[in-house]
């Protein structure tokens, strides 16, 4: 199947049937937020008929009633799922007529219905206006009427599929179907014609529900926010949790749930030969259960049955429960349609689809199925609200304990929309019910229509929420953020198990299902671990069996953003062990992993499959379902101490406003920075406003991480004091205030990667980077050595696969050291100095000295000594500089690899899970960079930069200048620009070029000898076309800038002033030596004499032209043309800071890079 090919045209298929039904209604005078006009005669001069009059009010009143986007939008969907559903029968060939109705028998898009047109036999069908177009030659009018007819002619045998045209449904239908590009001709072009054949192995019916989730997949996105938080609205919910459930995981949930319930009760059965996802016990042994059932007692039902996926394949196994039985395919066909599957959906366009496949399913088994009047039990969830109280009062004549039965359901039922099928039915007499029915049909009565129809539907759906099944499958909606009035019922009613609407679709099932029954679920994985879900993890334990589950591969589900997990659990105690898959280790996408399942079902001792009971869950504190813990794991969790014995995890502060009060700590200015302040009394007498925060970052072990400062002027009072508007609540909490400046350790909380912790002295800490505080000083490197260890990985994985590492899982593993304190310490103290050296070596670092590649010439001898020591010489060559860096890269990178894989072996042996974890470190998890050419280069090159500004300098190691004073003394070897304007140009064309200076810097550090050399080796790192000089110039003009942003995390501390495309001009200053007369010697120093050039330049090649022809005279024009245009993008540039000179704007570097960069954005290159 296709799935490109179905996608990229569902999505097309939604907006160009959206603009095309538009396109109707505004034909028909009806115009989004414009008046309607229901009594309108004429449109255009053309007199409406009276059946397009008739059309046009029920379509404005359904506008009034609904809104004019859901009408059309519904109008739209309406033919979409007409038109799949007709090119599912014709491929087919289930259609009564026989006849193709969107192309003929080779597939080609020539609808065969046309050529037979007046030789068609379809009810309805008036022959003679078939002629009178055929005569008139109006193919268009003929293909919408024929179309029409063959719709309103399948209500006979798919009533709710094909249900009669409503009159606006039918005004609204596309012109133009027979046309190249039409939505119909794409259908039978673009996607292949065997994608749509169930006898091939690319076409199943399951098409069907793709096409619908790729149908509304726009929609999907636009509903669904995870980054806001948004609250779904209930109209929206369908769009935001339809998910269609991949086919294997599917057969996976149904052979373990439909089939095992068989197989349990029919020793004798051959069917667990036949279903390939079955899941045997590890020991081979089927256990029996002593009850006498027939294949009618199977009872399957989805609650949340979307396209049908799971009562298709249902229908398949249970075809096979019947054969073996001893029916005939024809006779099981109709006893499983009328018995055995059931289904419900607040979508109805869902329940249409479920419908559809369903009877499509039985059409293949039984080819005379659709004359037999039977019609699958799936219903859409109705509403009560506008319950017809006459006609109910009709319906109960005069019976009181009737009527107490129907209000009792439809109050019930009252916004059934808005809970679905979580909602709980109270005890009625469905039979007395049901009997009335039976009587109301035979009657002749006004009412009728409504109540054999909207009624009905009312009380088939909460009929279906009554009974109990032998199994209960769904993929249920994932949604956790409610509107009011779902969020109040679900509090009121699933409290224990409210985080998500799929946990309380779990908890719910089971009331569905008979004891002793099967619940199969596709659900997130979250369930397992995180402590919102506990309550829940504690009902199944106690209540349960987990027969068999999956649990994927952590992205490998494609059609969402969620880690997910397939299971089917018992509705009872059970204590055989359950069979699990862990497929965390396989990536690649649900095709992997189902490979892999049916690897291990055909070798159940595959490494990836485990037996356990629940039982043992309930050992680990929280109760994940940590299938795969050992014994020996979970013995160490039964430790008597916890990390949280010994020390304190807390949740870091949340600042509620990081644009307001966090900065990266190179944003501000240095004098006002406090690094060092082991208390708050300390810190808060300093008057200083920044102080360190850590919070969080990428994956990174022992030490760094160092980025952020938080305002914590005056112990915080400012941001202890952040109050809402509206409210007057403070926002901001967490503030930790006991541990702030004292040593602790911070790990990553949310992380994609592996679990990492840090050391913390002297900060603050956040909520990205939660804080374990509280530590002796004889644990705190002991406890960071196991918390950076493979086995810390290992038992944190067994609380909790998701990515995120909360701080009471951390604080729940056990600390087992009973000896080799003092070498464990010392390993980790190594492994933070190491770490340590590598991140001051980055000029992000706010310990970093100089650059790695560049000597310090008034460095004192011990300092060259330490150097020495460092394996850090004096060099003449850059080459030589980077292969001394390269070396000692590698070697700190070894040394921490080895310090980590020995502790590992230390742990492994102290917590006893020899065989169960490795020792080895892979070398994508040694957290410390290795040399890289190209980015050590470009880091060199941006050094440079920052000693052309004075923010570093070679006679001083460290911040030379980031605010505050300024000390010219700092700088004696290399001298910073005066004016701190530096210009990026296509030549040399001031002294202060940029390229020009950076040569000098190459040229001081390296010596005058070596020049040429080290320039080629730069240029060779950066790569690029052109002589080292051109190279190096090109990187400033194209790529420098690109380079700093994503150093400097989009908050660059060198700001670009730049004209535009043509790079007429463009410059650099330094935010910290940015002065309010900037800009305009920007303007009068540069600009100026930059326009002068380009006049100049225009002129001499103007008269250089007048001489020449040919090829010289087309390169000159060229020239010319690209200097003139330079030139007039010089002059709107000048004309921009002609405006922000004359204002000599000041800024706070306090406000840091994000507001101040935005004062000047109209001048200064977009931030990307």
């Amino acid at each position: 199947m296709d799935k490109n090919a179905i996608k990229k045209y569902a999505v097309w298929a939604r907006e160009e049937l959206i603009e095309k039904v538009t396109a109707k209604a505004v034909e028909n005078e009806i115009v989004d937020g414009q008046e309607m006009d229901e009594k309108l005669d004429c449109i255009n001069g053309k007199v409406l008929s009276d059946t397009r009059k008739k059309q046009r009010r029920a379509l404005i009143k359904k506008i009034k009633e609904d809104g004019y986007a859901q009408v059309i939008e519904k109008v739209a969907y309406t033919w979409f799922n007409r038109f799949i559903a007709i090119r599912f029968m014709e491929v087919n060939g289930y259609l009564p007529s026989h006849v193709r109705v969107f192309s003929d028998e080779n597939g080609n898009f020539k609808p065969q219905i046309m050529t037979e047109a007046i030789h068609l036999e379809i009810e309805g069908l008036d022959m003679e206006y078939v002629m009178e177009l055929k005569a008139a030659s109006k193919d268009d009018e003929l293909f919408k009427y024929l179309l029409k007819v063959q719709c309103n002619a399948l209500n006979d045998i798919l009533p709710k599929m094909f249900s009669k045209l409503e009159d606006y449904t039918e005004l609204l239908l596309p012109d133009y179907l027979l046309r190249e590009g039409s939505v119909i001709e794409k259908l039978v072009d673009d996607i292949p014609e065997d994608n749509f054949d169930v006898n091939t192995d690319n076409g199943q019916i399951e098409i069907i529900g793709w096409m619908y989730q790729y149908y509304i997949s726009a929609r999907h996105e636009k509903v669904v926010d995870p980054l806001h938080g948004k609250v779904v609205k209930k109209e929206e919910v369908p769009a935001a949790t339809q998910l269609f459930t991949t086919d294997w995981v599917v057969r996976y949930l149904i052979d373990n749930s439909v089939g095992r319930y068989w197989i349990e009760r029919n020793p004798e059965s051959h069917l667990a030969k036949e279903l390939i996802y079955f899941v045997t016990p590890k020991d081979g042994m089927i256990k029996y259960v002593d009850e006498k059932i027939t294949p009618q007692d199977v009872t399957v039902f989805d609650p949340c049955v979307g396209s049908g996926h799971f009562l298709v394949y249902a229908f398949e196994v249970l075809m096979k429960i019947y054969i073996e039985y001893g029916f005939s395919e024809r006779d099981a066909t109709s006893e499983i349609v009328k018995n055995n599957i059931y289904g419900l959906d607040i979508d109805g366009r869902a329940t249409q689809l479920a419908y559809f496949a369903v009877m499509m399913k039985a059409r293949q088994y039984d080819r005379r199925f659709f004359t037999r009047g039977i019609q699958p039990q799936i219903y859409e969830i109705a509403e009560s609200n506008n319950a017809d109280k006459a006609s109910v009062e009709y319906f109960c004549a005069n019976d009181s304990v009737l009527k107490k039965d129907v209000d009792a359901l439809l109050h019930t039922l009252k916004d059934a929309k808005e809970y679905g099928s979580i909602l709980q039915m109270p005890e009625v007499d469905f039979e007395r019910i049901n009997k009335r029915f039976v009587q109301v049909k035979e009657e002749i009565s006004m009412y009728n229509t409504y109540l054999l129809g909207v009624f009905k539907s009312i009380i088939s759906s909460a009929y279906l929420m009554s009974k109990k099944y032998a199994v209960v499958a769904t993929n249920p909606p994932y949604l956790n953020k409610y509107d009011a009035e779902l969020k109040k019922f679900v509090n009121s009613n699933f409290k224990d198990y409210a985080g998500d609407l799929f946990s309380i679709f779990m908890y719910r099932n089971f009331n569905f299902c008979i004891t002793g029954g099967y619940v199969g679920f596709m659900t997130p994985f979250v369930w397992m671990f995180i402590n919102t879900y506990e309550k829940l993890r504690k009902y199944i334990i106690l209540n349960k069996a987990i027969s068999t589950l999956i649990q994927m591969e952590y992205s490998a589900y494609e059609e969402a953003t969620v880690p997910i997990c397939a299971f089917v659990m018992r509705n009872g105690k059970e204590k055989e062990r359950g069979v699990y898959f862990k497929l965390s280790e396989f990536k690649g996408g649900m095709d992997i992993q189902k490979e892999k399942v049916l690897m291990a079902i055909k070798n159940i001792e595959s490494h990836y499959c485990y037996n356990n009971t629940v039982e043992n869950f309930s050992r680990i504190s929280g109760i994940p379902i940590a299938f795969w813990a050992s014994e020996n794991a979970i013995e160490d969790f039964e430790y008597k101490i916890r990390i949280e014995d010994i020390s304190e995890t807390r949740i870091g502060m949340a600042t509620a406003n990081n644009d307001r009060f966090m900065r990266l700590w190179y944003e501000v200015s240095i004098d006002n920075l406090g690094l060092d302040y082991t208390n708050r009394d300390e810190a808060k007498e300093s008057g200083l406003k920044w102080f360190p925060y850590s919070k969080g970052g990428s994956y990174r072990k022992w030490y760094g991480n160092i980025e952020y400062v938080v305002n914590w002027q005056n112990d915080g009072f400012e941001i202890q004091n952040f109050k809402d508007e509206k409210t007057g609540r403070i926002r901001s909490h967490n503030y930790n205030l006991e541990y702030i400046f004292k040593p602790g350790l911070t790990f990553t909380a949310i992380s994609s990667s592996l679990f990492s912790c840090r050391i913390m002295d002297k900060s603050l800490f956040g909520s990205g980077g939660s804080g374990i505080c509280n530590i002796s000083q004889k644990n705190i490197y002991p406890l960071l050595g196991i918390l950076n260890s493979k086995v810390a990985m290992y038992l944190l994985s067994c609380l909790s696969m998701t990515m995120n590492y909360e701080v009471n899982n951390v604080g729940k593993l056990p600390f087992i050291l009973e000896y080799k304190l003092n070498e464990i310490t010392e390993y980790v103290k190594e492994a933070i100095r190491l770490s340590k050296d590598d991140w001051d070596s980055f000029e992000t670092s706010w310990d970093f000295e100089s650059h790695p590649l560049v000597r310090l010439v008034s460095f004192s001898r011990v300092e060259r000594e330490s150097d020495a020591n460092h394996h850090i010489v004096d060099m003449n060559y850059i080459k030589e500089a980077f292969t001394n860096w390269s070396n000692e890269c590698y070697l700190r990178f070894q040394n921490l690899k080895k310090n980590e894989e020995k502790l590992n072996r230390i742990f492994i042996d102290i917590y006893g899970l020899q065989g169960e974890v490795a020792a080895e470190v892979e070398d994508k998890d040694v957290a410390v960079r290795k040399a890289d050419l190209q980015r050590d280069i470009i880091s060199f090159i941006s050094y440079a930069v920052g000693c052309m500004f004075g923010r570093y300098s070679l006679d001083t190691p460290g911040i030379a200048f980031a605010g505050g004073d300024w000390d010219s003394s700092k700088y004696t070897t290399f001298k910073p620009d005066d004016d701190a304007i530096i210009p990026i140009c296509d030549d040399e064309y001031f002294e202060d070029d940029i390229v020009g200076r950076f040569i000098q810097f190459v040229e001081v550090v390296y010596g005058k000898e070596t020049l040429e050399e080290n320039l080629q080796f730069i240029a060779y790192a950066l790569g690029g076309k052109g002589s080292a000089r051109e190279v190096i110039r090109n990187y400033f003009i194209s790529d420098f800038y690109a380079d700093h942003l994503k150093m400097y995390q989009k908050r660059p501390i060198y700001w670009l002033f730049d004209s535009g495309k043509k790079n007429s001009f463009k410059c650099l200053i330094y935010m910290h030596r940015y002065q309010p007369d900037t800009i305009a010697r920007i303007r009068t120093d540069y600009v100026h004499e930059q326009q002068a050039r380009y006049r100049t330049a225009i002129e001499e090649m103007t008269n250089r032209l007048e001489g020449v022809s040919g090829s010289e005279r087309v390169k000159f024009t060229k020239k010319l043309n690209m200097l003139k245009a330079q030139n007039d993008e010089i002059h709107v540039f000048e004309e921009k800071i002609h405006h922000l000179a004359d204002q000599m704007i000041s800024i706070d570097l306090d406000d840091g890079v994000k507001k101040n960069y935005e004062i000047f954005k109209d001048v200064l290159a977009k931030i990307k």
